[in-house]
């Protein structure tokens, strides 16, 4: 019988995950200049100053509890951030390139005093690098935002801004130097329109587009 060396196979293994992981950190670099996002309302506008560098497709889902109301009734309430994947195309094949949930924001910008409940957090697949946002501005879908906003009864679309950012443990820097996300083009994720009963959950799955944003000098 012929015995294989498992061990001495695994280095090339390593390699292999490590150069894929390389090209599609470079792809999704070299993407970056290819960017560009379409025109959003006012309220949901990026500040001057700031240019779009990557977008993800997401695929995910919004948390709601059931609560009592102040008339006796009940009612859906979003009690979770919402939890997604974001992809990109390569070779017109799907590739993961953050995740998005809520965590404890370990770099906080200056003057920003963290919640202990945590922020919205956007984490690199590729080099682990962490980006902290917080709502600064959401719209209603609506059909006349074709190009940007057009799904009614789905999840706002929004502006979330940067309140702490972090490089990945061997220094990358894929989200972190990112100041500003856009989340366009949502597809569900609304409040459920059944009745409920108190404390009962649902997860309502959604899709958007998350466009990130970095100063204009980086």
């Amino acid at each position: 019988m012929m015995n294989f060396n498992y061990n001495a196979m695994r280095p090339k293994g390593v390699f292999s995950v490590a150069l894929v992981l390389a090209f599609a950190l470079a792809t999704v670099t070299y993407s970056a200049a290819q960017v560009t996002p379409p025109t959003t309302p006012d309220t949901i506008a990026v500040p001057a100053g700031n240019h779009a560098y990557l977008v993800g497709h997401a695929f995910g889902s919004q948390g709601y509890t059931c609560l009592p109301t102040a008339t006796g009734g009940t009612a859906w309430n979003p009690t979770a951030r919402p939890e997604a994947t974001l992809f990109t195309d390569i070779f017109e094949s799907k590739f993961q390139i953050i995740t998005h949930f809520q965590s404890i924001n370990e770099n906080p910008k200056p003057g920003i005093t963290p919640p202990l409940s945590g922020n919205a957090t956007w984490q690199s697949s590729l080099d682990s690098s962490r980006v902290w946002m917080v709502k600064a501005a959401g719209i209603n879908p609506d059909p006349s935002l074709a190009d940007s906003c057009p799904n009614s009864g789905s999840i706002q679309c929004l502006l979330l801004q940067s309140v702490g950012n972090k490089k990945g443990p061997t220094g990358g820097s894929l989200l972190f130097n990112a100041t500003f996300i856009q989340r366009l083009n949502t597809a569900g994720g609304a409040v459920p329109t059944t009745a409920c009963t108190a404390g009962q959950t649902q997860l309502v799955p959604y899709t958007a587009d998350y466009y990130f944003f970095r100063a204009d000098k980086q």
